[in-house]
């Protein structure tokens, strides 16, 4: 792989016009801020314009040489360390922006102070400066670019500022901080700081540790203990004490290094380094309690590379780069942070962590010659060395990729991975770089030669010497004394950049096919980067970068369709970014008349996926005659597949029969023999559809659509959709067609909601009209189905339509295919009609003789166990009593409920026929007192009632229902039953039966 790529990052230079030497400077919003050096103590003050321009806006004395110096994007305040009289002074810099309007004013305030209404409104006239006092002097510090909260390093402790805002009045709102926390930590002197998001990471010269501080919920009597925080554990790394530092001057002067120490995550507790916690906040309702959380620790041993000494080991340029998530119309002011990264660098080499739920190393970056200072941005990594300003890519984009959605390596959406590899895009020549900052899409420069380097760039070459020698001794004193630069680069734009790297990728294109792909990721997460800014949605590049975003994307898919790469799926991901169509992809990859181009494996799998799809998409014959071709070539097996996908309706079907019949004599199967058949269907050819499908027998046929679905029904807008296959099977075989589709249910091909779609669009019926094609499905899958929800949805439908024609007098337009005698005997679901039943029948109505099928279906679903009644009731509710169907479901439902008093009572009212019957079927075990205790005494008082004008009642109560009662009663209990003014010959045989029993046992 190419490791550096002589791109151009960098585009035009102005030079700061600064007045005075520069001796720190920082960037704003859209200012920049130059501390001169001792001299004159003062701070300029640019604004920066298109291109790099500068604007002076003004300038403001300061206190004494500025040490440090940072800006905060919130709050818009300097902050700064100075140094006077040997003595260091912490100040931040408010309101500075009124010096552009010629205002001189300065209010100088201790942070905290109360302000007084009686100059409050000339605060806005003003320049304020805050000075914070600390107990020790500040060494180093840090503004949150998120909240704009301070942090401020000094010896074994750093300390927190918050930044206030105070409502003066409706016009008028000031800034100010509170003093919130110290954070104690013992034998650490921090070198440089970096505050963001409550993540800290700190530095010496060979440590690197990150903390995080969490908000914890607790209740007042646990407030000390949090204000007290938490320490690292006494146990050493290494076997070191707590107290040890990295070099250890032994009594012989021998120095003993420590070994490298990464510590990841929880381990990095293991630090040796313990942090307290103090809490100056004047505790409220409101006050903040934290805890600290270890995230990182490094330790470094002195370098002893060939490129310098040891004391020259030191890090330098600890930052934190905040990423947030990408913008969106509707909540482009509430930005939220996705992800954070930490670099830090020693002077040969630099590393990125991703500070996410994992900690991780991301990058590592080596440099050709040692480093002065670095400045990372989301999209390059600006190193300066003592000769060169260089750019590195960055992989910050795609972890924050994958941090924004964790399932982004998909079919549906892919990233370049964070751990590609990083390659350097420029290494641009300037003499003397001394310091470093970012700011937009300028890089801020500072370059200082020193006298022997102005001495070496104007030495004369030997042919040169007799031409310049009258000019050399013209030189002036000032000529070769060091010179210094404050430049303002201008980084060109991501779109130029882009196609810069899309148009150097092509070099790559046939020769090394990793370098094409690599560097169209590069330009891939480039444009990315500049999509994931906050103020994209503000950019004039938008659509360019939406634009762009789509193209790198096609390109990408291009690579992985054309080579032979092991991560060849990631075609189909990047093509569907793209938002390129199938037509269009062929167009890129496939050329006209060319009969002998070869595949990758990436292009067919992108054409797999992409024709498996039910897409809206329909190719033309050419094309589809195209993709037939090509996967008969390259993966003949997948033809029945592709032929069945909606994309190929306008393909020829001879022509496809053709390579199938080929493919055949290789490889035959049902689902070939089926494919065959649909293509002779749209041919109009019934004579090869019949010799087709009279290859198999109907249950393997009816098997074989689990193999392609997509034969019978295909999704339209998410719809199932019947095919001309299925049109055709509904009229000449319907049972093929039932079968078949439950086998598809079955094996989770066709969801139940589905399938009555499907039936419903198939024989045109109505949204609230169930045909009998889908009751005959509905009635086979009760047959095969072993999932206790679907069969109990099943028997409500069934059991609803059977009364719904019942209660209409509607007949089912089509002959069902399975009579109710079919059911009983291939279903348990169905039982064995009672003969009580019967009985009632026997002397029901004609009216429904015509719904007989569906009276008894309904009947042997309630006499089965399977039915769930108390579920059923509601949908029987429209059968009444009126009719003997009406009694026969009454009676069934109250038999399942147990209520067998209602049924005889019932029977007794409207049918006494059937009583006995009844009674002989369902009164027994428990439920046969109710012979004794409910029938006969019903029966003798039915009788007494009616004299010998019921038969029927007089010879069930002789036949059947004495003869039982006698059985199983004591004769005392028989005769106790018997009413008092009945005829003694009438029961005298059933009471010598009784006796007779007695005497015998």
């Amino acid at each position: 792989m190419v490791q550096l790529y002589n791109l151009h990052p960098f585009g035009s230079q102005r030079v700061v016009p600064c007045k005075q030497e520069p001796a720190h400077f920082c960037c704003g919003q859209d200012v920049l801020f130059v501390a001169s050096t001792a001299a004159s103590c003062r701070v300029e003050v640019f604004a920066v314009r298109e291109q790099g321009r500068c604007e002076a806006l003004g300038s403001f004395a300061t206190l004494g040489p500025v040490l440090r110096m940072a800006h905060s994007s919130a709050g818009d305040y300097l902050v700064t360390i100075e140094e006077k009289s040997k003595a260091t002074f912490l100040r931040a810099y408010m309101n500075w922006r009124c010096m552009s309007a010629g205002s001189s004013r300065v209010c100088v305030r201790m942070v905290g102070h109360k302000m007084e209404e009686s100059y409050s409104e000339a605060l806005k006239e003003q320049m304020s400066v805050l000075e914070m006092p600390l107990s020790d002097p500040p060494l180093c510090i840090s503004c949150c670019p998120v909240n704009g909260d301070l942090l401020v390093g000094c010896k074994n402790k750093l300390v927190m500022f918050c930044l206030k805002y105070h409502v003066i009045n409706q016009n008028l709102t000031v800034l100010d901080f509170e003093r919130s926390l110290i954070l104690h930590i013992d034998n650490l002197i921090p070198a440089e700081i970096a505050f963001c998001a409550q993540h800290i990471a700190i530095t010496t010269e060979l440590d690197v540790l990150i903390l995080k501080l969490e908000l914890v919920q607790q209740s007042a009597d646990r407030t000390e203990q949090c204000a007290q925080g938490v320490s690292a554990p006494e146990k050493a790394v290494d076997g070191g004490s707590p107290s040890t530092h990295p070099l250890q001057l032994e009594l012989d002067e021998f120095i003993i290094c420590q070994k490298p120490v990464e510590l990841l995550g929880e381990e990095s507790k293991l630090c040796e380094i313990p942090v307290t916690l103090e809490s100056t906040e004047l505790p409220t309702e409101d006050t903040k309690h934290f805890q600290v959380q270890y995230l990182l620790f490094r330790h470094f041993a002195p370098d002893q590379s060939p490129f310098g000494f040891c004391e020259e080991a030191k890090l330098h340029s600890v930052q934190l780069l905040p990423v947030f998530q990408t913008a969106y119309e509707e909540t482009e002011n509430k930005r939220k942070l996705l992800s954070l990264f930490c670099f830090f660098s020693l002077p040969h080499v630099g590393y990125l962590y991703s500070l996410g739920k994992i900690v991780e190393l991301i990058s590592t970056y080596q440099y050709s010659e040692k480093s002065e200072q670095a400045v990372l941005t989301p999209q390059f990594l600006h190193v300066i060395t003592s000769q060169n300003l260089q750019c590195f890519t960055v992989r910050c984009s795609a972890a924050a990729a994958r941090g924004e959605d964790p399932y982004i390596d998909t079919t549906v959406k892919a990233c370049p991975p964070a751990t590609l590899d990083v390659c350097t895009l420029r290494m641009q020549l300037f003499i003397g770089p001394r310091a470093i900052c970012h700011f937009k899409n300028h890089i801020i420069l500072l370059t200082k030669a020193d006298t022997e380097d102005i001495t070496e760039r104007r030495k004369p070459t030997r042919r040169m010497l007799s031409r310049m020698a009258d000019s050399i001794k013209s030189r002036t004193n000032s000529e070769s004394e060091p010179g210094w630069n404050l430049y303002i680069i201008n980084t060109v734009s991501t779109i130029q950049l882009y196609r810069e790297m899309v148009e150097y990728s092509r070099t790559y294109e046939n020769v090394k096919t990793e370098s094409c792909i690599h560097l169209l990721s590069e330009a891939h997460l480039l444009v990315r980067a500049a999509i994931m800014d906050p103020h994209f949605l503000k950019s004039d590049e938008k659509e360019d970068l939406l634009r762009a975003f789509r193209e790198s994307c096609a390109f990408l898919g291009d690579c992985y369709s054309r080579f032979d790469t092991k991560d060849y799926h990631l075609a189909l991901p990047y093509y569907r970014m793209s938002g390129l169509s199938m037509t269009e992809v062929l167009k890129r990859l496939v050329s006209e008349g060319d009969e002998i181009q070869t595949y990758e494996r990436g292009f067919i799998f992108y054409l797999t996926h992409s024709l498996n799809e039910d897409s809206n998409e329909e190719l033309s014959k050419e094309s589809g005659n195209k993709v037939l071709q090509i996967f008969y070539l390259a993966d003949p097996v997948q033809l029945p597949d592709i032929l069945c996908s909606p994309s190929m309706r306008n393909i020829c079907p001879l022509t496809a029969v053709k390579y199938l019949q080929k493919v055949e004599q290789m490889m035959p199967s049902v689902v070939l023999t089926l494919t065959k058949a649909f293509l002779a269907l749209k041919m109009g050819d019934l004579t090869m559809y019949e010799h087709e499908m009279h290859s198999y027998k109907e249950t393997t046929l009816a098997c074989g659509f689990i193999g392609q679905p997509r034969l019978l029904q295909q999704r339209k807008e998410g719809i199932v959709m019947p095919t001309e296959f299925a049109v055709h099977l509904k009229e000449m075989q319907p049972g093929l067609l039932v079968a078949a589709t439950v086998a598809l249910h079955e094996n989770s091909k066709i969801e139940l909601e589905e399938a009555d779609t499907f039936f419903k669009t198939l024989c045109n019926s109505s949204e609230n009209t169930i045909p009998q094609l889908l009751v005959d499905f509905w009635e086979a899958l009760l047959v095969v189905s072993s999932q206790e929800k679907i069969l109990q949805e099943l028997l409500l439908r069934v059991t609803s339509q059977y009364v719904w024609r019942i209660s209409k007098k509607q007949l089912p337009e089509t002959k069902p295919l399975k009579t109710t005698e079919d059911l009983i005997n291939s279903c348990s679901h169905f039982g064995l009609i009672v003969p009580w039943v019967t009985s009632i029948m026997s002397v029901g109505c004609s009216s429904d003789k015509d719904h007989h099928e569906d009276v008894s279906r309904l009947q042997s679903l309630l006499c089965s166990q399977s039915i769930n009644i108390a579920s059923a009731l509601p949908v029987l509710e429209p059968l009444t009593e009126a009719d003997s169907v009406g009694l026969t479901i009454r009676v069934l439902c109250n038999t399942r409920l147990g209520k067998y008093e209602e049924a005889i009572d019932q029977l007794l009212r409207r049918c006494p026929d059937a009583a006995v019957f009844y009674a002989q079927h369902e009164l027994k075990g428990d439920n046969q007192a109710l012979w004794w205790n409910k029938l006969l005494p019903e029966i003798c008082k039915r009788t007494r009632l009616t004299g010998n004008d019921s038969p029927v009642l007089i010879s069930s109560l002789k036949a059947e229902t004495l003869s039982i009662v006698a059985m199983e009663l004591e004769l005392r209990d028989f005769l106790s039953l018997l009413p008092e003014d009945g005829t003694a010959a009438f029961f005298l045989p059933h009471l010598l039966h009784c006796s007779q029993r007695k005497l015998l046992t």
